[in-house]
């Protein structure tokens, strides 16, 4: 593709970089991603692949914005509240990139439309806050062979990590059974400092634009942690042998999708 005078001067500072260039940003440009949660994740997750150029961003979430939100939502605005988190997002991408092509789907994601919604996306990014919605995505990614990445934030500590189909472990793997019910402390429980989450919205972020580029070398097969208080992050190695996996092993248990049920976190979308 040809870039326009606008676009090179937009996307220069990527260009110079070697690991990038000019095929890299038309890899970018030509990039479906869909990010699940237009939360405190999803937020700075979708700013910075808007300034980047990605294509095409699907932006999934039922929910409206609220005043509690924009304590760490950055993407929406007090003058937003009560309108549609998508709907909102969409405007600042808009805003932010007319490159950018943003497709809209407010509703829950559940096992009944999960795969349709994927199907036409590159990468998922996991931006939702409670424990059935991601071994939901896990299991519809990994069933649909979609790669994404996983990242979970409360109070001041984050965790990140990427599933790239045929390689390293799934968040499955990792987590095997859904928790028990209030075994988890939530985000109404515990409170999240804003800039946690952006963060690790912003290395999901990251992520993304590594495996789209093919530069780099994604988080599979490792957890990356991050403590604010201490300001340390700490990459931990995952087990290697995915063979017991009840979705991606090699007898696989879990053929099919199903929706879970645990109480989300009261302050939704992290």
């Amino acid at each position: 593709m040809d870039f326009t005078d606008e676009q090179l001067e937009r996307y220069s500072r990527h260009i110079i970089l070697k690991e990038i260039g000019v095929k890299g940003q038309q890899r970018l440009l030509n990039s479906r991603v869909l990010i699940i949660g237009a939360g405190g994740l999803g937020s700075p997750a979708a700013l910075y692949l808007a300034a980047a150029g990605v294509g095409r961003l699907g932006i999934a979430d039922a929910d409206n914005v609220e005043i509690s939100n924009l304590q760490r939502q950055i993407i929406h605005t007090t003058a937003a509240a009560g309108q549609s988190k998508v709907l909102s997002a969409q405007r600042a991408i808009n805003a932010l990139n007319p490159d950018v092509k943003v497709i809209t789907f407010h509703e829950f994601v559940n096992a009944s439309n999960i795969a349709a919604i994927i199907k036409d996306y590159d990468f998922i990014i996991d931006a939702t806050d409670n424990f059935p919605s991601k071994f939901l995505i896990n299991d519809a990614c990994v069933l649909n062979k979609k790669p994404f990445v996983h990242a979970g934030i409360v109070a001041f500590t984050g965790q990140i990590m990427t599933y790239l189909p045929g390689s390293g472990v799934c968040f499955r793997c990792v987590f095997q059974e859904m928790p028990p019910k209030d075994a988890v402390p939530t985000c109404s429980d515990s409170g999240i400092i804003g800039a946690v989450a952006g963060v690790i919205g912003s290395l999901q972020a990251m992520e993304a634009v590594k495996y789209l580029t093919g530069v780099g070398q994604p988080l599979t097969g490792r957890l990356l942690t991050y403590d604010a208080l201490k300001a340390e992050f700490r990459t931990i190695p995952l087990p290697s042998d995915t063979t017991a996996c009840a979705v991606c092993g090699k007898n696989p248990t879990i053929t099919a999708l199903t929706d879970y049920e645990q109480a989300p976190c009261d302050i939704k979308n992290e």
